[in-house]
């Protein structure tokens, strides 16, 4: 069941505990239309969350205390809705993003608080949107050292590393001043600087093998942010001295859906004649939109620059070495059987 489905069932659940009177589990479960042992699970998630569900031994039921906890807000219906679906969604533990449960935690307390009829509308329309996020990267195993980053930047002290290095090739160890965590698309990265390359560099939460906090202090450069670290990217590999005024030619079948996109900050689309269109962007560093373009096969062409046309040309002769040995392999093949 996803997400959103489970919803409507808390409403539901909400609205009868906060209705005045006891319901034991099996009441809850039919109303529910689901099983006792669900009911179990959701009354503990309720608990958990900081909701106050409470338990009468005496008469056998469970019910909400009439005050409530939480101030009473003015959200408009859209507002609400908003709010529920990405904190339900993008807190979701297995597809959201990754350590922000706590959203799912506090929508469940403003569920609890809300009048009737928003109550009502949320759990009809909510169970009908549904948000798809880019598949992610494992991270179970990195939480204490994404909470340790968490609280090394908000303290700003330095963090020690041992560090799985795809760029060394190796495990390196270094002492991080983390300035920001950054997710994107699949993942949790830190920036900061590094003592090791003397220089801010980003490290991706899920290769850290060891973290441990200092006493030792520091300070983020003034002007620092995000967006004037990363500059103009393609994604997140940022190389000022390779900056590129970029043309790829799109051929019909993809140059509706190429254009629909707003790829970069920078890019500008010139619709031609025959159907085709230019993709047009000033990128700093062209490794990593040499494999966007890949992606294209034949219906995307890099006009310019020369550079990065001779990079996407290397990697498809690279590719068209594997079929053709897959080719005579198979040719090999039906000459034996016959």
């Amino acid at each position: 069941m996803g997400s959103t489905d489970k919803i409507r069932r808390i409403l539901t659940l909400v609205e009868r505990l906060q209705s005045g009177r006891l319901y034991n589990a099996p009441e809850l479960a039919d109303f529910c239309n689901v099983s006792h042992r669900t009911i179990f699970r959701d009354l503990k998630v309720l608990q958990q969350s900081g909701v106050p569900v409470l338990y009468d031994d005496e008469r056998r039921g469970y019910f909400m205390p009439a005050a409530s906890f939480l101030p009473p807000t003015d959200l408009t219906l859209q507002e609400a809705l908003a709010l529920i679906i990405l904190t339900q969604e993008l807190g979701d533990r297995d597809k959201g993003i990754p350590f922000q449960e706590a959203a799912r935690s506090a929508s469940l307390k403003f569920l609890s608080n809300i009048a009737g009829q928003l109550k009502s509308y949320l759990g009809d329309v909510a169970s009908a949107v549904h948000v798809r996020m880019e598949r992610r990267h494992k991270l179970d195993r990195a939480r204490p050292h994404f909470e340790l980053l968490q609280q090394s930047v908000a303290e700003k002290r330095k963090v020690r590393l041992r560090y799985n290095s795809l760029y060394d090739g190796r495990e390196i160890g270094l002492l991080l001043s983390p300035y920001a965590m950054f997710f994107s698309r699949r993942s949790w990265y830190a920036i900061g600087r590094s003592s090791l390359y003397r220089s801010i560099r980003t490290f991706h939460v899920g290769r850290i093998l060891e973290s441990t906090l200092t006493d030792d202090s520091f300070k983020p450069p003034p002007r620092f942010s995000v967006a004037r670290y990363l500059g103009n990217a393609w994604h997140m590999i940022r190389e000022p001295e390779q900056r590129a005024d970029i043309v790829v030619r799109f051929q019909p079948r993809v140059a509706t859906n190429v254009a629909e996109v707003t790829w970069h900050p920078t890019q500008r689309i010139v619709h031609r004649g025959d159907g085709t269109v230019d993709f047009c962007v000033t990128v700093e560093g062209i490794r990593e939109i040499a494999w966007w373009i890949l992606g294209y096969g034949d219906q995307a062409e890099v006009i310019k620059p020369r550079e990065l046309r001779q990079l996407v040309a290397q990697h498809v002769r690279g590719m068209a070495s594997i079929y053709r040995m897959d080719d005579g392999a198979a040719h090999r093949t039906r000459k034996r059987a016959r």
